[in-house]
């Protein structure tokens, strides 16, 4: 078999057999495939495709390329729950507790931050003491322990992922659907869940910019899911503004221990129980998702599911009096008010916009050298539809580098649009595939 012929094969628009696909990924990992080859691949299939039993093969020896997670002696069916990113995205430090707190065992791998989406386990981190890297006996133990563990990405995990997203980024092949899949499957698949709730983000500020796509990517993961033996599910959910008010890592581990108090944001808490019921349906703790919304509801009410996010801060070696004062947190020391020009209605809150003012004000990275400042980022006080009186304040920036403010919040102000009506806001269910 060579490289040069299966190259050319997908660049002339032919299906790839499963022993290419298997020799490829095999070639990307043992360094005998060279990178101008396999960008010349992705650059082919960039253009010619893959179809859903390609994308299934290259899913399947991607995260079989290392090291995988074994969660089978852990009690009960594990669900693993991710998310495409967006702004102000804390679902998983609200939803891990919550579900846990269900009797749902919950075992995740977390990413960090990247450009204008926040990373958990930056927000994680955030928390004096938090310990995000556990060996994977430790890891394991906990779970056990108290059915609940969230921890950064160890070892030798889907280690063809990292090779190829490393490429795609510098040849112009990431937004290709088939790849993404690959990609977010793989990883997913790698961390031993027995079934997966996808959210999947469109607008402004997501990476599927518009919901027929967002749509197409949800359909491919769902059916690669079920084709490699795992119930999964997608929500297709919007992110053309930030999630609740927050954006920034210790500013969103407020407003998490804010909504697990059931005093959170509404657009935040929706979400998260729409996404929490689907796992407890999946994990068979509830017949439906009413009955699995009721339970969380129960728990956000009765303090259980915030006694469970404590629970897991005391195992990762943090303080645990954050929970009744967060100002124990990173805390900025300056900040700056953008209030409104006029009179009428927001009309747009520009979730990139919006994104962008934090990472430049350090609560994001540039790249992945770029060091996190945790106590930076912005505090939304109106969103869209919201109507507005001139002077009234729209979003407050924190800051710790005052030469970052001015560019920030120029950023965030152009992120504002207010007109004379009220735009329609559509505040419809989420759309369910799987």
């Amino acid at each position: 078999m060579r490289m040069s012929d299966i190259i050319l094969k997908k660049r002339q628009g032919g299906r790839l057999e499963t022993s290419e696909i298997e020799y490829f990924v095999k070639g990307c990992v043992s360094g005998a495939i060279p990178d101008y080859q396999i960008s010349a691949l992705l650059m082919a299939i960039f253009f010619s495709g893959l179809d859903q039993r390609e994308t299934t093969d290259l899913t399947m020896f991607m995260y079989k390329s290392g090291d995988t997670i074994d969660l089978s002696g852990l009690p009960g069916i594990k669900v693993d729950k991710h998310s495409t990113g967006g702004v102000g995205d804390k679902t998983t430090l609200i939803l891990a507790p919550l579900v846990a707190s269900a009797g749902v065992t919950v075992a995740k791998m977390s990413g960090r931050g990247l450009g204008h989406t926040g990373g958990t386990i930056d927000k994680l981190e955030s928390i004096p003491g938090f310990k995000a890297e556990l060996d994977h006996g430790s890891f394991i133990q906990q779970v056990r322990d108290i059915g609940l563990a969230v921890v950064t990405q160890t070892g030798n995990l889907v280690p063809a992922d990292k090779k190829l997203y490393a490429l795609r980024d510098v040849t112009a092949t990431v937004d290709n659907i088939s790849l993404i899949a690959s990609s977010v499957m793989s990883k997913k698949l790698a961390s031993g869940a027995d079934a997966i709730v996808l959210d999947v983000k469109t607008g402004r500020g997501a990476f599927m910019k518009n919901p027929e796509e967002a749509w197409e990517l949800a359909r491919l993961m769902v059916d690669i899911g079920g084709n490699l033996g795992r119930k999964t599910v997608a929500l297709i959910t919007p992110m053309d503004q930030p999630l609740g008010q927050a954006v920034g890592n210790a500013l969103e581990i407020r407003e998490s221990i804010d909504t697990l108090r059931n005093k959170g944001p509404g657009d935040l808490k929706k979400i998260c129980l729409y996404l929490g019921a689907e796992m407890l349906v999946l994990a068979g703790k509830a017949g439906s998702n009413n009955e699995a919304m009721e339970i969380l509801e129960n728990n956000l009410d009765n303090g259980l599911a915030l006694a469970k996010f404590a629970q897991m801060i005391a195992a990762q070696g943090g303080n645990t009096d954050i929970i009744e004062n967060t100002g124990l947190l990173p805390k900025a020391s300056g900040e700056a008010v953008i209030t409104a020009w006029e009179n009428g209605y927001l009309t747009e809150v520009d979730a990139m916009g919006i994104g962008l003012s934090a990472m430049n004000l350090g609560a994001g990275r540039e790249n992945k050298e770029s060091p996190i400042d945790l106590g930076a980022g912005l505090i939304l006080h109106r969103k869209t539809g919201d109507r507005v009186t001139r002077g009234e304040p729209l979003v407050t920036l924190y800051y710790n580098s005052p030469s970052r403010v001015e560019k920030s919040v120029l950023l965030a102000k152009q992120s504002f649009k207010i007109g004379e009506t009220p735009p329609q806001v559509f505040k419809d269910s989420f759309k369910r595939i799987g």
